[in-house]
């Protein structure tokens, strides 16, 4: 059903790469968030959907190029260039050369085919998780909010933790845990027009939050992957394998909600070191 619905996506981007095609929408096809649908797809192809996009419509310029008499600058308004400028910058970056030397036979054309998605039978290594069903809870610390085009969050909150650790934010926040909860948690809270909140946690429910913003994470079913190994490589292994494995195999799904990622206190980069990742389903 999951993988049926991220083809189901892919069929739709190639049935609208002349149109103007929003994450947004192309989500809802997915039966997903845009966060959850941007962060599968780059997953399980290895780019962005930006990326595919601008793949595809350049492949499909080039062989219209080639195969036919019709003006470049006609193509490049069809495929969402606004300039021949525009067009031919993006056009010589993937192929390596210009729109016109196709007609000439001049090189080759780099082709991004349509994509199909595949399972791969795995399991060698066994996934530790658990079904939790909490109720809300509050937490406490840091937020800033990303835009989630071109998969820019991804290097804006490795930049944001950084910055937590480096001004000793870090220092004031974790003496507040006292929930039950034990640790550092980052909080993916995606909002609207591509937006999403990423907030820097602990777990705490006092009213003296020490000038940090509050955050309450509603109830919800989650699963909690348990997660060994040093960071960040053990972490990104496990979103991985909880894409490409354990969600086509199982009945569960992803609801709209936050996710979590669950830090404990010790040495990250020990080979020990140990952390969750939450994720809300049904």
């Amino acid at each position: 059903m999951w993988l049926h619905s991220i083809q189901q996506a892919i069929e739709y981007i190639d049935d609208h790469l002349t149109e103007d095609l929003k994450i947004e929408r192309i989500a809802k096809v997915a039966h997903s968030s845009s966060f959850h649908f941007q962060r599968a797809f780059s997953i399980l192809t290895g780019m962005t959907v930006s990326e595919y996009i601008r793949g595809r419509r350049l492949t499909l310029a080039a062989q219209e190029i080639a195969s036919s008499q019709c003006k470049i600058i006609d193509v490049a308004y069809k495929y969402g260039y606004e300039t021949p400028e525009a067009f031919a910058k993006a056009f010589r970056k993937q192929h390596g050369m210009k729109p016109s030397d196709v007609r000439k036979e001049a090189g080759m054309i780099h082709s991004y085919n349509k994509l199909v998605i595949h399972v791969q039978l795995k399991g060698a290594d066994p996934m530790q998780y658990k079904i939790v069903e909490k109720e809300s809870f509050q937490v406490v610390g840091v937020k800033r909010t990303f835009s989630c085009a071109n998969g820019e969050q991804s290097k804006e909150i490795t930049k944001f933790w950084q910055d937590f650790y480096e001004d000793g934010t870090n220092e004031r926040l974790f003496p507040l845990n006292t929930g039950e909860i034990n640790g550092v948690i980052g909080v993916c809270d995606m909002g609207e027009n591509n937006l999403m909140d990423y907030w820097i946690t602990t777990n705490y429910a006092g009213e003296d939050t020490k000038g940090f913003e509050t955050f309450t994470v509603p109830a919800a079913k989650w699963a909690v992957f348990e997660v060994k190994g040093a960071m960040p490589t053990a972490i990104t292994t496990m979103w991985e394998k909880i894409y490409q494995e354990w969600l086509p195999s199982n009945a569960y799904e992803l609801t709209n909600g936050p996710e979590l990622e669950v830090y404990s206190d010790g040495d990250t980069s020990s080979a020990d070191y140990y952390s969750e990742i939450w994720l809300p389903i049904k």
